[in-house]
């Protein structure tokens, strides 16, 4: 098998990275959220890639088909996709108390006043 033809794996590799990046690189908090959903979504698209069987069927007994796809990678990805919405929600939640707090969702800015608090 060529490299080219391993194109799922780059594109999840790139996601992968991106993700990564946007949540050390940035200080905004809704940034790192989004950087959370980018590299999650990375590792869904993993899971579904590695799922699919090239030529295989759903797994219903029938003649004629003698290799089946494998559906667990795909219910756990069902699983995973509202535990990441979840995730994503009581983060979003925690963003405007922050916010509502603090008056910013700068990370920098947090650690500044935390600091500020501490030596007062």
């Amino acid at each position: 098998m060529s490299i080219l033809g391993l194109y799922n794996y780059w594109v999840v590799v790139a996601l992968m990275m991106a993700g990564l990046y946007i949540m050390i690189a940035r200080y905004n908090l809704i940034k790192k959220i989004i950087g959370l959903g980018v590299f999650q979504t990375s590792i869904f698209y993993l899971y579904i890639t590695m799922g699919k069987v090239h030529g295989g069927t759903a797994p219903i007994l029938a003649e004629g088909y003698p290799l089946y796809s494998n559906p667990l990678p795909h219910v756990l990805i069902l699983t995973a996709i509202v535990v990441g919405v979840a995730t994503t929600a009581v983060a979003l939640a925690l963003i405007v108390r922050i916010y509502e707090e603090y008056d910013t969702i700068e990370e920098d800015e947090l650690k500044s006043i935390e600091l500020a608090e501490q030596e007062s």
